[in-house]
């Protein structure tokens, strides 16, 4: 096999697009995720059920299908209800949405983690609710936790492909891009499973690092 360079050279500004498009879609998408994950998991904790019951239904639903199966859905159905987006924002909210049900199983587990002293001591001092959450008990829970939302991190940058289905112009869709108009597939292929280790992989040593720190 026979490696083109000048094919590679040919690829970088599609590929530099593609990359841009892909740490967008992942810092958005984790904004998502971290934010809305929190939502249902203090949702999961509410003193009603008619709050708890409508929340444990939703991300399970969600958590339990397809993201790909997702990504069609609020692309090719919700523009028949009369709520259309662009392909990029509709597969930053997707992975997004998608990956709230993970995280919020992770947070639920932080503040399930918190020593049960700890709310008591919260309601001995006549806290009111949101101080309760935001002084005492999300920073501990929080600190627990970082490493496992780190990896979700990771997982979603692996994900990101997935939205070519719908033609975001992330990597992978690039690289196809270019791959049909020169007929080159190594190169360009090559050169993005190159680019997701070099970004992936700094990522999980980063968390790792970050693991060790917290748990001393």
């Amino acid at each position: 096999m026979n490696w083109d360079w000048s094919a590679v050279a040919d690829f970088m500004p599609r590929f530099w697009d593609g990359v841009l498009i892909t740490l967008q879609i992942l810092a958005l998408g984790s904004l998502i995720s971290f934010t809305l994950g929190l939502v249902w998991a203090i949702g999961f904790r509410a003193p009603t059920r008619f709050v708890r019951w409508p929340v444990n239904v939703v991300t399970e639903f969600i958590r339990t299908t397809p993201l790909l199966v997702q990504l069609f859905f609020l692309f090719f159905v919700l523009p028949e209800w009369g709520v259309q987006f662009s392909a990029l924002t509709t597969g930053t909210i997707a992975i997004g949405l998608h990956y709230s049900t993970y995280t919020a199983q992770v947070y639920r587990a932080g503040i399930e983690a918190v020593p049960a002293g700890q709310w008591e001591a919260a309601t001995a001092l006549s806290l009111p609710a949101h101080r309760t959450w935001l002084a005492v008990i999300l920073p501990q829970a929080i600190r627990r936790i970082t490493p496992a939302l780190g990896n979700y991190v990771i997982a979603m940058l692996k994900d990101t492909p997935l939205l070519a289905a719908i033609g975001v112009l992330e990597m992978l869709q690039e690289s196809r891009l270019e791959s049909a108009s020169t007929f080159q597939y190594t190169e360009p292929l090559t050169v993005i499973g190159i680019a997701f280790i070099l970004i992936a992989y700094p990522a999980s040593l980063l968390v790792r690092a970050l693991e060790r720190r917290l748990v001393r």
